[in-house]
Formats: structure tokens, sequence, C-alpha cells
């Protein structure tokens, strides 16, 4: 019985995420032409190797670990939401909190899939593997990110099904294996981040990574970017469906985006000073991300534009009646994704390298074939989020739960339900 309710699950679920719209369908097709696109552009980089990209030896990581890097900080960013849901019991971001979920679940696919792709032998994985291979743990960073990453998709996967597949048989959760969940979500989702920032920080001779502030400053931008983009997706989720997500909600995350941001932008305060002031040899990398450097500025102007970005969107949302106005709040989401974009990207990754270990400086910027691919990886997230957020939609709004025979899956008619209501309306005005 167990086996046959689950099956019927997903044949119901196949049966949501092949069914839609005309949106649906063109938003869907949008996303496989540039997930195609995507593919072919790596099919040529396996082809021809690392070489038709702009790393060098001088420098290793660019813009797929640029990618990466900030990803992780939007998956990581669940944690806004678990925390005042679950451990508070705070209503109005309890009802959506699997939204969050979902989000860290897209964000993890497209980390790793950056990785791989920055890898020039990901055929090699098998290495990795215990038993076939050797995966170096705990010894190596490399080998904790691996597990870290897995498991906080792992986790989150889990957390969102469960949660679903309960509301779907219309009931509550057992909360004796989803709270331990939820809990132990916290520090992992801390440790993703904080894993991510020793793997820099550990590097000694690379004086821009090598500050013990990286780490919290990692998971300060984390907690800005990630909830900025979740502020918009529930504003489309809630505008285009019927799911009912409180202006408190999010009104409370942007809140919360104002004290993380704050901390950000005091971190990196902190740690210009301590260049510029000292102003050793050490001062370099940050100069020539600032500044320039005999000549070279190609990052000049990012950086720049990512912090005018940033403060002009810590105080949009410092303020109650900027931050409670949909117009300007929208406008600080958008600066704080840009500006955290820019400044956890490019802005981390190239000046940690540049120069390089002997002075030289190689000034990188992304090839075509870099560009191509990394655009099919974030379409191959978005429609990950589209397909679950096409499952999740209809189970939180009553539309697709599990029949009388306790194996069918019933998907309620929505037009139908749209129609009645409308005609409700008019009833009752008439």
């Amino acid at each position: 019985m167990p086996m046959r309710m689950i099956w019927g699950f997903f044949k119901g679920t196949l049966v949501l995420v092949t069914k839609g719209s005309k949106a649906y369908y063109a938003w869907v097709f949008t996303l496989l032409c540039f997930m195609g696109i995507g593919f072919l552009a790596y099919l040529y980089q396996l082809q021809h190797g690392l070489i038709v990209t702009a790393m060098r030896d001088q420098v290793s990581w660019g813009f797929y670990i640029s990618n990466f890097t900030f990803l992780v900080g939007v998956a990581a960013a669940a944690v806004l939401l678990v925390i005042p849901a679950y451990v508070y019991h705070w209503k109005p971001l309890k009802e959506v909190a699997v939204l969050g979920e979902m989000l860290a679940v897209s964000a993890m696919v497209m980390c790793l899939l950056f990785v791989t792709v920055d890898i020039g032998r990901p055929d090699r994985f098998w290495h990795l593997i215990p038993k076939f291979g050797i995966l170096n743990f705990p010894q190596s960073l490399l080998a904790w990110d691996v597990v870290v990453l897995n498991l906080y998709l792992v986790l989150n996967l889990t957390i969102a099904v469960f949660i679903l597949y309960n509301l779907y048989h219309k009931r509550e959760p057992n909360k004796a294996f989803t709270t331990p969940l939820l809990l132990f979500s916290i520090p992992a989702a801390v440790s993703i981040h904080t894993v991510t920032a020793f793997l820099y920080n550990g590097l000694a001779a690379r004086p821009f990574w090598n500050a013990s502030i990286l780490a919290p400053r990692f998971l300060a931008s984390a907690f800005c970017s990630g909830p900025a983009l979740m502020i918009i997706l529930f504003q489309v989720i809630r505008k285009y469906t019927r799911i009912e997500i409180k202006n408190e909600a999010i009104f409370k995350v942007a809140e919360l985006i104002a004290y993380s941001m704050f901390i950000n932008l005091f971190l990196l305060g902190a740690e210009v000073f301590k260049e510029f002031y000292s102003n050793t040899v050490h001062l370099a990398p940050l100069q020539y991300l600032l500044e320039g450097l005999k000549g070279h500025n190609d990052l000049v102007p990012y950086i720049w534009t990512a912090m005018i970005f940033n403060v002009s969107a810590f105080f949009l949302f410092l303020i109650p009646q900027t931050r409670e106005n949909y117009v300007t709040l929208n406008i600080g989401c958008v600066l704080i994704i840009i500006g955290v974009y820019i400044e956890k990207g490019m802005g981390l990754v190239i000046p940690g390298l540049v120069p390089d270990v002997l002075g030289e400086i190689y000034e990188y910027s992304p090839t075509g074939i870099e560009i191509l691919l990394t655009m099919g990886i974030w379409a191959t997230g978005l429609f990950v989020y589209t397909l679950l957020l096409r499952v999740a939609v209809p189970i939180l709004t009553g539309e697709f739960f599990v029949g009388e025979d306790g194996r069918t899956a019933v998907i309620v008619d929505t037009e139908f339900i749209r129609r009645a209501d409308h005609l409700a309306e008019q009833s009752y005005r008439d």
C-alpha cells in the first residue's frame, strides 16, 4: 500500500508538470532552449579543453567559480526562513518556508553543475568515491565541500518532498521527523558557506582571501542576496497562483536583509581599512580591485557599481517607509542581487588571483563559451525550481491531493475554481 500511494503521488506530479497554460509552456520551452545552448557549449569545452575559457595558469578560477560562490550563498539563505518559521514558530513565514527550501535545492543543483564544468576531466569524479577512490576526508577542505554541499542538497530535498507529500495526503507532517531535519538544516546552511569561505581563506599565498572575517562576510552577504531573490519570487508566486503570502512575511524578510547588509558593509569596511592603513605589499589585490594597478583597471567600474548598489539598497531596506513600499522594495532587491553578485563573484575571485604570486597581472574576462555555459546552468536551476513550484503550488492550495481510495491523485480544475470564485463574487455584489 505505501508504495502504491507513493506511485500515485509520483504519477500525479508527472501529470502536473506536463500540463499548464500557454505562458507556462513558453517559459519552459525558453528554459529548455537555453539549457540546450549551454549543453552544446559544454560539449565544445569538453572537446577542446579549458583553453576555450579565459582561465590560465595565473587565473585558474573564473566565471564558473564566481557563480558557484554566489549561489552557495543563495542556497544558505533558506535558513533565514527556517529560523523564524520553525524556531520561533512565526506563522506567516512558516506557511511559505517550503518555497525557500525548494530555492535552496535549485541553487545547490546549479552549484554542483558549476563545479562540474570547472573541472577539466569530470569523468574522473569516481576518484572521490570511497572504496573506488580516495575522498581524502577529513584532511582535504575540498572533500569537506563535497560532503556538505551534497548533504545540504539531500537534506533540503528530503524536507521539501516530505512536507509536500504529507500535505498531498491532507495531514500535518510528522514533527518528530521534520523538526530535527529543519533544525539540522540551520548549521548545515552555515556550514556550506563557511567551508566555501575556508577554501579561499586557507590559501595563505593569496592575501586578498587570507582574512579571518571572510567567512562571516560570506554569511552576511548570503543573507542579503538570497532573501532578496526570495522576495521577488514570493511576489511573482502570489500574483500568478492562489498561494497567499502575507505582506508581513515579505516585510519581515526585508527587515532581516537590512540587518545583514549592515554587517556585510561593516565587515567590508573593516577589511578595506586594515589593508589601506597598513599599506603593505598585501594591498596590491585590493588596490587592483578598487582603483586599478599599473594601468590595469578592468574590475574597477564593476566593483564600484556593486558598492553603490549595496549601500543604496541598505538605506532602502533600513527605512521602514521604503522597505514597506513595493516599488522601492523591489528596486532594493534588484540592487542587492546585482551588487552581491558582483561583489562575491568577479569582485572576490579575480582579485585573489591578480596579481599572482610572482607579481604578474593577467586581466581575466569570461569568453563567450563561459557566458553561454553559465546561462545554460542558470536556466537549469530555474527549470528545476519551475517544476518544483508546478507541483508545490497545487498541493499548498489544495488543488492536488489524494483521493478517497488513498491511492489516486486528484487534480482539481483550477480554471473551474477561478470561474466559480468570480461568479460567487458577482452574485455577492448583486
